[in-house]
């Protein structure tokens, strides 16, 4: 059954990302308007990815650019990158980390708790991502002056 996504579900992400770019990068990011995704194909060059269980279950990813991630990463770590390499890969999948561990705090809180895997890396322009599901993808974009970034959600409702 498909998960219902709600203002009370995404606002959680909206502000994990303003906050967790704004305070370790020093990065304003603007969310744009969410939308159902019916491509499933990936809108960045590099993809963070974290399974979750409990009150539902699918995958939370977030999908960058590369300059977006090559300015966020020279910020946090006070030296520039020109390249996505390994450091920038491990970045990503802290940055979905922190990311959708302050989500779901804020969820859990709502009364909908969810564990997480550890992150999973994508590098490649225009990669598919495979969800667990085949539910609607939830998209959350973001745009900053270095460029653009998405929060991806796909979950199933789990049945009690």
């Amino acid at each position: 059954m498909s998960f219902q996504y709600n203002v009370s579900f995404i606002n959680p992400f909206l502000s994990a990302v303003i906050d967790v770019l704004g305070t370790m990068a020093m990065v304003e990011a603007k969310p744009g308007k969410p939308y159902i995704n019916t491509r499933r194909t990936a809108v960045g060059d590099v993809t963070g990815l974290i399974g979750v269980t409990g009150h539902a279950e699918g995958v939370i990813s977030l999908t960058l650019d590369e300059k977006c991630i090559l300015r966020i990463v020279s910020n946090m770590l006070g030296e520039e990158f020109s390249k996505i390499n390994e450091e920038i890969a491990d970045a990503v999948g802290e940055l979905t980390n922190m990311i959708a561990g302050q989500a779901r705090a804020h969820l859990a809180n709502e009364g909908m708790k969810f564990q997480a895997s550890t992150p999973s890396v994508i590098i490649g322009r225009n990669h598919t991502l495979s969800h667990i599901n085949k539910q609607p993808i939830l998209s959350i974009p973001f745009t900053t002056q270095e460029g653009n970034l998405v929060v991806e959600i796909s979950l199933n409702s789990v049945d009690d």
